[in-house]
C-alpha cells in the first residue's frame, strides 16, 4: 500500500500536553550547543522579563514531533516509516517557550504531492499552551520513498 493521497486536508487533533521543564530545557539547549544563559539560569531569563527559563527556538520540534507520530502511526495515511527521508522543517514563533508551559499540537496535512514511486507529504503542526496560546507553528516536509527507490 503506498501513501493515501487523500490525506490532504486532514487534520490530527491535539493529544496529551507536553510540559516544558527546566531540565528539558537544559538538556536540549547542550545538545543543540545553545549557549545564552537564558537557557540555563532562571535569574537570566527573568533579566530578560520572562516568568522562567526559555527554551532555544528548535525546542518546538519534540511536540512537533509527537504531533507527526499520528499521522505515521495511521494507518489510513500508508506510511511505512522506513522509507521517510526528512526533507524539510521550518518554524515560525508566536512567542518563546518557556519552562512551565503545558503544549499542544494540532497537525494539518497540507499536502500530499506524488513523486515518481513515492509522495512528498508536507504538514503544519500549530502548537500552543492548553489555554489556547499560540507558541510556534512547525511546517515540516517528508518524502516517503516507493518501492525500488
Amino acid at each position: 500500500m503506498g501513501v493515501n493521497p487523500q490525506l490532504a486536508g486532514r487534520v490530527y487533533p491535539a493529544g496529551e500536553a507536553y510540559t516544558v521543564g527546566r531540565e528539558k530545557i537544559r538538556e536540549f539547549a547542550r545538545a543543540v550547543k545553545a549557549t545564552h544563559p537564558a537557557h540555563f539560569e532562571v535569574e537570566a531569563a527573568k533579566d530578560l522579563g520572562y516568568a522562567d527559563l526559555i527554551a532555544p527556538p528548535t525546542f518546538a520540534i519534540i511536540v512537533a514531533q509527537r504531533a507527526d507520530a499520528q499521522l505515521i502511526e495511521d494507518p489510513e495515511a500508508g506510511i511505512d516509516f522506513s522509507r521517510v527521508v526528512h526533507a524539510d522543517q521550518r518554524f515560525v514563533h508566536h512567542r518563546p517557550i518557556v519552562a512551565g508551559d503545558q503544549l499542544v499540537a494540532e497537525l494539518h496535512v497540507d499536502q500530499v504531492r506524488a513523486m515518481g514511486g513515492g509522495a512528498m507529504i508536507t504538514t503544519r503542526a500549530e502548537i500552543s499552551t492548553t489555554d489556547g496560546e499560540k507558541t510556534a507553528t512547525a511546517t515540516s516536509s517528508i518524502l516517503v520513498r516507493g518501492e525500488g527507490q
